[in-house]
């Protein structure tokens, strides 16, 4: 088992090593934000307000789910437990620093998560249950015409059924039960039989049961958490200079070895930098467009932006917020061996009583039960695409009892192996986007030049798609 985990270990190496994943994705995310005209930082008021106060589109628009819900069904399967320990592991090996290529990589990420959402919606197509299907496996052998766009989408598709029963399944449930037993003395088998009954009942219920459950849980408990954060930073205002200070120094300069700190030079603050920030935000991964293609929506501009917002909401906000407790509070180089309980540590000393380790355990329990929904999801749609419909069931059967496995078994190399996983889906994507980006690039350009407060009514959107000759499922 020790050497299957060391072979996932030095593989994920490999692919996140700065010759290969980190400068693409990187590199992708700089090259699409040029080729958008920055259009992250000069749209998000204008997608914030639309994906949250503008309200669904009309009945005329194809789609399972409202736009709202589907960002939210995002959401769900990103803020997980990337957000609270992916950030600490990153912080304990790569050092503070390593926040600074974190905010690089959602920032970037950005012009990537709203690309791969822009295509979702434009190439999706209808199954015979009449539900959207949409998403790498989709417009890449869509939009990339022969061989090449078939051998990336079927790459990201096996990826994807793989990466969903590590990232999306196991890690999250290992992080709740390890949590509740930490901190409420509850059995691991205890727990994973609830989330076994929990995740299968809302499963049952598909897409549509999905977006009404995570439209109702999510946006509560992000603000819990993030409140909570604000109040531990309100509390040792006087230390945010410093810390801020040392995340910028550290990020070009590297930190020397103190106390448990294994110590990092700037090359490991960006390889965990940026491996986590995907970890957490999923930009160039393709997982947030098979969200994105089930929305209700009159053109995939407006998903576009609306998905887009979900990087900056995961990654600016509660991972900065993490981020910015644990290095301000000084619990940061505890050592990678502690890096799982290091986030509530971090709580703790800011918040009174026992009050900032309660709150991360259930902020955990809320943030992993939340992810394995949206990555069933994902999982299911490539299962579908790959084997037919027929193939749901079974998979979302499987999928509920991996749950229980992650939450009952010691998983030595599941970190590892979702690394990998993460990669290996985000490379095919990440391809595409490059080869498609002109294409993005131009029919966004004709559209926000058409409706640049994107306050265009239904009807004129379809008009406007009609005379443009845009023509999609």
């Amino acid at each position: 088992m020790q050497a299957l985990s060391d072979l996932f270990g030095d593989l994920a190496s490999i692919v996140w090593g700065p010759f290969l994943l980190i400068p693409l994705l990187l590199g992708t995310g700089a090259y699409l934000t040029f080729r958008l005209g920055f259009l992250q930082f000069r749209t998000l008021g204008r997608a914030m307000r639309h994906a949250f106060f503008d309200g669904s589109e009309g009945e005329e628009s194809k789609g399972d789910i409202s736009n709202y819900q589907a960002l939210t069904t995002a959401l769900a399967a990103t803020v997980g437990v990337g957000n609270i320990v992916g950030v600490a592991t990153a912080l304990s090996i790569g050092g503070p620093g390593a926040l600074f290529w974190i905010w690089v990589t959602g920032l970037l990420g950005m012009a990537s998560k709203y690309t791969e959402a822009y295509l979702g919606v434009r190439f999706r197509t209808t199954d015979s249950k009449g539900e959207q299907v949409g998403g790498p496996q989709e417009y890449l052998k869509r939009g990339i015409k022969g061989p090449l766009g078939k051998f990336l989408a079927y790459f990201f598709t096996i990826a994807a059924i793989i990466a969903s029963f590590g990232i999306g399944n196991m890690t999250q449930s290992n992080a709740v039960s390890s949590g509740m037993e930490t901190t409420f003395g509850v059995s691991p088998f205890l727990t994973g039989s609830i989330l076994f009954v929990g995740i299968g009942a809302v499963l049952l219920g598909g897409i549509k049961a999905i977006g009404k459950v995570t439209a109702a849980f999510v946006p509560m408990m992000i603000v819990i958490y993030v409140v909570s954060g604000i109040v531990v930073l309100i509390i040792l205002a006087e230390d945010i200079p410093a810390a801020l200070a040392l995340i910028f120094t550290d990020a070009f300069t590297g930190t020397a070895a103190t106390g448990g700190f294994i110590g990092s030079g700037i090359m490991m603050a960006i390889q965990f930098g940026v491996a986590r920030g995907i970890f957490s935000n999923e930009s160039g991964m393709g997982s947030a467009a098979i969200a994105a293609a089930a929305a209700k929506t009159s053109h995939p501009v407006r998903q576009g932006l609306v998905s887009m917002t979900q990087t900056f909401i995961d990654t600016i906000i509660v991972v900065s917020i993490t981020g910015l407790v644990i290095i301000t509070t000084g619990v940061w180089d505890l050592g990678p061996d502690r890096a799982g309980g290091m986030t509530a540590v971090a709580f703790s000393q800011g918040l009174p009583g026992e009050w900032g380790g309660t709150i991360v355990a259930l902020s955990v329990v809320f943030f992993a039960f939340s992810t394995i929904i949206g990555w069933s999801y994902y999982g299911e749609r490539n299962v579908v695409s790959l084997l037919g419909r027929r193939w749901s069931l079974p998979y979302r059967i499987l999928f509920t009892i991996f749950v229980f496995i992650g939450a009952t078994t010691e998983l030595t190399m599941v970190w590892n192996f979702s690394d990998l996983a993460n990669g290996l889906m985000a490379l095919p994507n990440l391809i595409g986007l490059l080869i498609l980006s002109g294409f993005v690039a131009k029919e966004t350009k004709a559209y926000l030049k058409f409706d640049p407060k994107l306050r265009a009514s239904e009807a004129e959107v379809i008009r406007f798609r009609e005379q443009q000759q845009m023509v999609w499922q």
